[in-house]
C-alpha cells in the first residue's frame, strides 16, 4: 500500500493556514487559488475511483480550507486504493504530482 503521508501533511498544513488565514487574505485570491486547487484534487481521485468528475462547488471563501482537506484526503485514500493504474503514471508518481500541486496552490494563496 502506498504511504500517502507526504500528501496529507501538506494538505492538512495548506488547510489550517487557510483556516486561520483573515479575510482579507481570503479575498485577494487565497480562496480562489484553494478552490481551484480542491477542484483539482476531487477530480483526480474520482477518475482514480473511476467514476465521473464532479465539481467541488464554491461554498465560500470561509469553507475552503475545509474542501481543500476533504478533497486531499479522498485522493490519498483513492491512491492507496488504486490497484493497477489505468494512466501511464504509477501511483507514487501521481502522488508526487499531487503534493507538488498542494505546495504550489499554498505559495500562490500565501504570497
Amino acid at each position: 500500500m502506498l504511504d500517502t503521508s507526504p500528501l496529507t501533511a501538506v494538505v492538512e498544513r495548506f488547510a489550517d493556514r487557510l483556516r486561520a488565514a483573515p479575510q482579507s487574505r481570503l479575498r485577494q485570491g487565497a480562496a480562489a487559488a484553494a478552490l481551484e486547487l480542491a477542484r483539482e484534487l476531487a477530480a483526480r481521485a474520482r477518475t482514480l475511483e473511476g467514476l465521473p468528475p464532479r465539481e467541488v462547488p464554491d461554498a465560500g471563501i470561509f469553507v475552503v480550507g475545509d474542501q481543500v482537506a476533504v478533497a486531499g484526503r479522498d485522493l490519498a485514500e483513492a491512491l492507496r486504493s488504486v490497484g493497477e493504474p489505468d494512466s501511464a503514471k504509477a501511483p507514487s508518481e501521481m502522488l508526487d504530482e499531487a503534493v507538488r500541486l498542494v505546495e504550489q496552490a499554498e505559495v500562490r494563496a500565501m504570497r
